[in-house]
């Protein structure tokens, strides 16, 4: 049985990873409304993955005897001035996920849950992952952006990123 501190925290999780899928598909929307089709399909991408984390946890609970509460998704208030800004919004926001997932597994050890701190290991290096993923496209814009030929060629790399649901056994 999951401790009732661990399992509110889980199920906030399951909310904020919807919550990050919907700020990811504005992302997305943005960038295709610009004509930057390759950043628009990277975020979808992203988007799904935050979809398909949230799943995950809710898998996690429901195998676990947890309940989940679904509450309203916030819509995104970020404003874009230039290209660049949700590159950089959506590193801040991969910082902030990175934090929560450590308090849930903090909060975890604290109470000698073990299985759910082996649980969120995959999430904590998922984190890892998506914050150097989008650190690099930071890099990336910053010595292409600027020329359009170049952003054109990155543009047209991003198109060709692909969505491949996580395996992860719970």
């Amino acid at each position: 049985m999951l401790d009732k501190n661990v399992a509110q925290l889980l199920n906030t999780q399951v909310n904020k990873e919807f919550y990050s899928a919907y700020l990811y598909l504005d992302f997305s929307n943005y960038y295709y409304e610009q004509g930057l089709e390759g950043f628009g399909n990277w975020y979808k991408v992203q988007a799904q993955e935050e979809r398909d984390h949230a799943m995950l946890i809710s898998q996690y609970l429901i195998n676990n005897g947890g309940h989940i509460t679904l509450d309203a998704i916030a819509k995104p208030d970020k404003k874009y001035g230039s290209f660049k800004d949700p590159l950089t919004f959506a590193a801040e926001h991969e910082r902030y996920v990175t934090s929560l997932i450590h308090g849930i597994y903090t909060a975890a050890v604290k109470v000698s849950d073990y299985r759910t701190a082996e649980f969120l290991n995959w999430f904590v290096k998922e984190q890892g992952e998506e914050e150097k993923n989008a650190d690099d496209m930071i890099k990336k814009y910053d010595l292409f952006g600027s020329d359009g030929k170049t952003l054109y060629v990155l543009d047209s790399e991003l198109k060709s990123r692909s969505y491949s649901a996580p395996s992860l056994k719970l």
